[in-house]
């Protein structure tokens, strides 16, 4: 926890007044929110997106200002954490269920700061099981046709009921193992009906920060 901490609050190091920047969900973009929270205390202007509810109850609660997407041209800088970073950057996300919200705001942000703690840093993806989101209708064909590109998948349980998205669709974690061309895994799944995205994140990463145990942080380069 703390190897996130640190490394949160080194990202948060990038946030200037006047910026608009989103918010990503789980427990290292906790941290950073918190540090946000307290910069804005001291002074620094901004607003914020937030890619989950969650998110944006404690980005209010620490006095970040919150706008709603209807108000953003382009989102200057997002911090968010992940669940894997192979070594281009690619990442797998949505241990937390937000990969939806998450994905459309990266995709909106001019910069997309990473940041995880080194347990996360992998030479290729695929040991965490990759999230896919899914619309309720119609799951159990949805379902099979992801096995059927080669996954073991298992919708995602919460007490004995299928977990909730904040947009009220499903999660399918999938375990395919090591992922050799994620580029075309992505594609692959996004084509089937019933999905509504994946959380395999291409491309999209422009800066990856790592916090290690003992207490260092360190600024990836590709």
């Amino acid at each position: 926890m703390e190897a996130k901490r640190i490394a949160a609050e080194k990202a948060a190091d990038y946030i200037q007044d006047g910026m608009i920047v989103g918010l990503g969900t789980g427990s290292t973009a906790y941290w950073a929110i918190r540090k946000l929270g307290e910069l804005v205390n001291n002074g620094l202007a901004i607003t914020a997106v937030a890619t989950s509810v969650q998110s944006q109850s404690l980005a209010e609660e620490l006095g970040i200002r919150i706008i709603p997407f209807s108000a953003v041209q382009a989102i200057d800088l997002t911090i968010d954490g992940a669940d894997e970073v192979d070594r281009d950057w690619n990442l797998i996300k949505g241990g937390g269920g937000a990969l939806l919200r998450e994905k459309i705001v990266a995709a909106s942000s001019k910069r997309l700061l990473i940041v995880v703690d080194e347990s996360k840093i992998v030479s290729r993806l695929g040991q965490f099981r990759l999230p896919v989101e899914i619309v309720p209708f119609g799951h159990e064909l949805t379902v099979r046709k992801l096995g059927a590109l080669g996954c073991d998948p298992k919708p995602r349980m919460v007490d004995h009921n299928r977990y909730v998205t904040d947009n009220g669709n499903n999660i399918v974690d999938c375990n395919f193992g090591m992922i050799e061309r994620p580029g075309e895994l992505h594609n692959a799944i996004n084509a089937i009906p019933g999905v509504v995205d994946n959380g395999l994140f291409i491309g999209m990463t422009d800066k990856v920060i790592v916090g290690y145990r003992d207490g260092s942080v360190q600024e990836l380069r590709k």
